[in-house]
């Protein structure tokens, strides 16, 4: 389990990855060497990744859909099925009023439409109730962040490529490997961030923190869905949520490490005056969690395939700029 200084550290890093260890240290009161020695153990006993996670919109995967499946006998070779699908970036079998449960991303309400029509007619699917998502307001694996026009060259894929793999790797490392010089590296990384393309962040490693409870819940309110779902996301063990149109208002999903702690979490959601209705599935078997937006569509290159311009998508004013890593850091790794 994370102590209290650690838990500090690892919110600071899901805001931004490449807060400089200055910035960090300046954030919990700890010098800048007790801080860095506190982030390199994290990484180093598998408790947290610190990485970029593109946004959904630059693969063409805008539209999220939550399926809830009714199931006639075994439920496992449904799983199976959902495994296989590159529409599917998450199926679970759970308990609750469905026994399994299925996130989709496409790139239109067409393609869902599309995807939903096969979903349904899997062996063993009796029927199937979709939640189309509208704003998603937090996600760990992928950037909800504002997302700008701005165009994408295969060194700015080259650098979002080491970026995934090491979010905090030096402006001197990223230079190198697209051989540019660091301020030219450090340009591009900063325009992808300021636009949205890509968001560095610490993702949690659930078993290496003990977070072994998991389970997604769906809503009914009243008043301002949006704001309540940001209110939601703030909640100690809430890793999505997003609003949106079907059976719920909002539609989320959250980790504790026992099962009084979820209980915990779960009262927190239900203390929201203004949810109406909870329902609740627990996770009990994931076939499949992708949690790279690109996850299994690359070229043969190593590249993502080549999407529709960012023009042809929902563009928004705005985006947060990333931190910047010092020049003279040392490797995390």
């Amino acid at each position: 389990m994370l102590d209290a200084v650690d838990a500090a550290l690892v919110r600071a890093l899901q805001g931004d990855g490449r807060a400089t260890y200055q910035a960090l240290a300046d954030g919990v009161g700890l010098s800048r060497t007790a801080v860095r020695a506190r982030v390199r153990h994290l990484i180093a006993a598998g408790a947290i990744r610190i990485v970029g996670v593109l946004h959904a919109g630059v693969m063409g995967m805008e539209v999220f859909g939550h399926i809830s499946f009714r199931v006639s006998g075994p439920v496992r070779p449904v799983m199976a099925e959902l495994a296989h699908r590159e529409a599917v970036t998450f199926a679970a079998l759970t308990a609750g009023r469905f026994p399994a449960v299925a996130h989709v991303r496409v790139c239109d309400d067409a393609a869902l439409a599309a995807e939903l029509t096969e979903l349904r007619g899997l062996p063993g699917v009796t029927g199937a109730e979709v939640f189309r998502g509208d704003t998603i307001v937090k996600d760990a694996y992928s950037s909800v962040r504002a997302l700008r026009e701005v165009g994408i060259d295969p060194l700015d894929w080259r650098l979002i490529r080491r970026l995934q793999v090491d979010g905090r790797a030096s402006y001197a490392e990223l230079a190198r490997c697209v051989g540019l010089s660091q301020a030219a590296a450090r340009s591009r990384v900063v325009r992808l961030i300021d636009a949205g393309v890509v968001h560095v962040t610490a993702l949690i490693e659930p078993s290496a923190v003990g977070a072994n409870e998991h389970l997604g819940f769906g809503l009914r309110c009243r008043g301002d869905a949006e704001a309540i779902a940001g209110r939601l996301g703030n909640l100690s063990g809430v890793s999505f949520v997003t609003t949106g149109f079907g059976r719920y208002d909002i539609v989320g999903s959250a980790s504790a490490a026992d099962r009084p702690t979820l209980v915990e979490a779960l009262e927190a959601i239900r203390s929201c005056p203004e949810v109406t209705y909870a329902e609740t599935w627990e996770h009990l078997s994931v076939a499949k969690e992708r949690h790279r937006a690109d996850g299994g569509s690359r070229t043969a290159e190593g590249r993502p395939r080549e999407q529709a311009p960012l023009s042809r998508r929902r563009a928004a004013a705005g985006g947060r700029a990333g931190g910047e890593v010092a020049e003279e850091r040392e490797s995390a790794q």
